[in-house]
């Protein structure tokens, strides 16, 4: 079962299509992040899903919000992937212990060996504000994501005095 919105994100660490290694803590106190976690790199479901947010990338630039995506795949792969499509963002490779950080999050499908299409927008204090999850032939839209975002701006939102 997925994680629910309010818990707080399980951290981790895993290496990036450039082999640099990313704490999901590193991001407390400093920015929000969305993780995307997608089956398999270069399937034309996952490579639609994340060109349409490469070509939305700016919705989360505005916001300040850390883009991630988290996928089985090696890291050889996910660069590959990156460098294919251009994608601005970081890929996460949870290929080994295979689809452990999948896991932590409840999205890994252990039948087929990879997670299900599952996204976690995570406040700066690291806590799930909002969560969009479909079955792995079922691409998210844009739309979801302009409405995490606006919930998660709602509860960063100064309140105004007077």
């Amino acid at each position: 079962m997925a994680l629910e919105i309010g818990s707080l994100a399980p951290d981790f660490e895993l290496p990036n299509q450039f082999g640099e290694h990313v704490r999901l803590s590193d991001f407390r106190g400093v920015r929000p992040v969305a993780l995307v976690f997608f089956p398999l790199a270069f399937s034309s479901g996952c490579t639609n899903e994340l060109c349409t947010l490469q070509d939305n990338i700016a919705m989360f630039q505005d916001q300040r919000v850390e883009l991630i995506g988290i996928s089985v795949d090696s890291k050889a792969t996910l660069r590959s992937f990156a460098d294919t499509h251009g994608y601005d963002f970081e890929l996460l490779a949870d290929f080994w212990p295979h689809g452990a950080v999948s896991k932590e999050y409840g999205v890994f499908l252990d039948k087929k060996g990879f997670a299900t299409r599952a996204t976690f927008v995570i406040d700066v204090q690291g806590r799930i504000k909002a969560s969009i999850i479909t079955e792995p032939g079922l691409q998210r839209d844009v739309a979801e994501y302009r409405e995490a975002l606006d919930r998660l701006a709602a509860c960063t939102a100064p309140v105004p005095v007077g």
